[in-house]
């Protein structure tokens, strides 16, 4: 008895990447309609698949270039430089050779279902990896900026690997001693910056859903203490919490 479409529909539900072309192979000479518009579908998903694979390609063009005078590459990015409470993140990764994580990308054009599940595959798969972070309050301190170099320098400090060289999102990071190369929007151009901007995004997520049970009224859960007309309008309501940077917020107090 032949497999019914909806049986051959849930094979390739439960098909891997390597199965696609075996799944093709087995089903193109089925003349059923169903069969075919299956055989079409686990097609595109082929296509899909070597496209993200080429661009995975080109964002490992400035690891290629560097890798043989400096093997050990440490990707640096942060989040949360322009929200108006919480901690200021930096990730940094070091990623294995030829690391082939598929849909790796610049965090923000990610869904947070899909930096979650890249953030399990990424620290996973590193070599090394680390967060560091500053505070609110030394954001107050010493400015926004120069508490993103600290996080930075934080990050760095916190591998258990040394890199040989640092590639960042734009920046050179003062005080460090090892080569640093700033790439300009390099968490679309370089999978070690990308993971770091990922590792980063979802670490201060994380945070702020936190902050978001000890201090309910603000909603940090939601806008991640980003500027939001909800925001504004909770501190209004609530006053400024202990974690707003309160040198963002200089016409409310």
């Amino acid at each position: 008895m032949s497999e019914s479409v909806k049986e051959i529909k849930l094979k390739l539900n439960n098909c891997d990447e390597g199965g696609f072309s075996a799944f093709i192979a087995t089903y193109q000479t089925d003349g059923r309609s169903g069969v075919q518009a299956l055989v079409k579908r686990a097609e595109k998903q082929m296509e899909k698949l070597a496209a993200e694979r080429k661009r995975i390609s080109q964002m490992q063009v400035f690891e290629n270039k560097y890798r043989t005078e400096y093997p050990v590459i440490c990707g640096i990015d942060e989040a949360g430089r322009g929200p108006l409470a919480g901690p200021v993140v930096a990730g940094a990764v070091i990623l294995p050779e030829n690391a082939d994580i598929l849909y790796i990308n610049d965090s923000k054009k990610l869904s947070a279902k899909k930096r979650e599940e890249l953030y399990d595959e990424i620290t996973e798969r590193a070599v090394a990896w680390s967060v560091g972070s500053a505070s609110p309050q030394e954001i107050d301190e010493i400015n926004i900026l120069q508490a993103t170099y600290l996080a930075m320098r934080r990050a760095i400090a916190g591998l258990l690997v040394q890199p040989d060289i640092l590639l960042n999102d734009a920046v050179v990071i003062p005080e460090v001693t090892i080569k640093q190369v700033g790439i300009v929007k390099g968490d679309a151009k370089s999978v070690s910056i990308a993971a770091a901007s990922i590792v980063a995004k979802v670490t201060r997520d994380r945070l702020m859903a936190e902050y978001d049970e000890t201090y309910p009224g603000y909603h940090f859960a939601g806008h991640k203490g980003y500027g939001t007309a909800d925001h504004y309008a909770a501190i209004r309501e609530n006053g400024i919490s202990p974690i707003h940077r309160k040198t963002f917020l200089k016409e409310l107090h």
